[in-house]
């Protein structure tokens, strides 16, 4: 049966198509169409000019991972009974300067080497998701998003705090507070509290601090106020207050998405949660990242999936003993296991043995949590395939 080798080079507003047969001839050489309903019709029917029946058993169609760009394409082909199969881009690239030792890179170009990487190697068909596995991704990298957004408010309120009331922060001591955020943004400089009543000051702390602090906590903010060299810039004042209200209103927002993610979690009937250390967030990135785990033949390819993989360097007499992660799987996925791993042997005494004993083999601490993340991968790799629950074993 003649296969056809479809490569597809994904861009945003157009993407180029390359068509060939098993021999590497050229049946349809390099046409673009639009990223548009009318554009990938079009694709189908140049694919049914050439086969009027085509189907995964004779049609083989490949692309590279882009990012959300390639997202409606890929649910195209599916639609059509082509599921695709997602390359790496590192791979293609290697790919095609090994066909060549010129210098070259267009979209023409890497359609053609799409689809030859196609003939070269075997490749399976991009597994289709389970709907909460897609839903978690959109959710937890949104999430991931605005978290890093907050993060960058709060240097600038930190960097506010310094110059409005530097000395609020050896008072109030560790991250701010809902009580601390509440306060600035309606007493936002030293002088406003130190001329704030009492009472006012008072009732403002007791309630934000959910009655943790009162009267005497107000009248020692008043008195440290009252000696602050902070700045009565009424700009300072105004962004700051600016700066506390888009901490408010990001942090109320990424509440609703992790009550959409426990909910989506919770509905997936994952038995991930019953490893200790393991949280709502983190299991959602876990599900997210991984999918249809039995794409995974072993724990190793969810490894080397993950980016945990050592790598590896040998030449003539010489073997390398310094390996390092190569790190270039999910960013998303290889930052929930290493931290999953340092949870777990916290709360795990089996995975905290197992730490202690890398260590005290003379491993570097972060080397010795790649041991536990890779030991945790295992235990990732079983719950999800065959859904039990986690039993801590020697």
């Amino acid at each position: 049966m003649s296969m056809l080798y479809v490569g597809i080079d994904v861009s945003k507003h157009k993407h180029d198509c390359f068509i060939t047969n098993a021999e590497g001839e050229a049946l349809i050489d390099v046409f673009t169409i639009r990223n548009s309903r009318e554009g990938f019709e079009e694709l189908f029917r140049q694919i049914k000019s050439l086969k009027s029946m085509p189907s995964q058993e004779n049609t083989k169609v490949g692309l590279e991972a882009t990012g959300h760009y390639s997202d409606n394409i890929i649910r195209f082909l599916r639609k059509i009974g082509l599921p695709p199969v997602i390359l790496n881009p590192l791979q293609v690239n290697l790919y095609r300067k090994g066909e060549s030792l010129r210098k070259t890179k267009t979209d023409k170009s890497d359609a053609r080497s799409i689809a030859r990487l196609l003939i070269a190697k075997e490749f399976k068909p991009h597994s289709q998701s389970s709907y909460h596995s897609e839903e978690l991704k959109t959710l937890t990298r949104h999430r991931h998003r605005m978290v890093w957004e907050r993060s960058r408010f709060k240097v600038s309120y930190d960097r506010l705090r310094s110059i409005v009331f530097p000395e609020l922060e050896g008072f109030t001591k560790g991250p701010p507070s809902v009580t601390e955020l509440n306060l600035l943004l309606e007493f936002p400089t030293a002088r406003a509290i130190a001329s704030c009543h009492l009472t006012r000051l008072s009732n403002l702390t007791e309630i934000h601090s959910r009655g943790r602090h009162g009267k005497e906590w107000a009248i020692r903010l008043k008195m440290l106020a009252k000696e602050s060299i902070g700045s009565d810039s009424p700009a300072r004042a105004l962004e700051l207050q600016q700066t506390i209200r888009q901490i408010m209103f990001i942090s109320k927002e990424i509440d609703l998405v992790e009550a959409e993610i426990k909910t989506l979690v919770d509905e997936s009937g994952t038995s991930l949660m019953t490893i200790p250390g393991i949280s709502y967030t983190l299991a959602a990135i876990i599900i997210a990242e991984v999918g249809n785990i039995t794409r995974f033949a072993t724990p190793d390819k969810l490894q080397a999936f993950a980016g945990l993989e050592p790598t590896s360097y040998q030449s003539g007499q010489f073997t390398s003993h310094r390996d390092v992660m190569v790190k270039r799987g999910s960013t998303y996925l290889r930052w929930a296991l290493l931290l999953a791993a340092r949870n777990v042997s916290m709360f795990d005494p089996i995975f905290g043995e197992y730490l202690d004993r890398k260590v005290a083999a003379g491993k570097h601490y972060n080397s010795a949590m790649g041991h536990v993340a890779k030991k945790l991968i295992r235990v990732i790799f079983k719950i999800m395939n065959t859904g039990e629950v986690y039993v801590a074993k020697a």
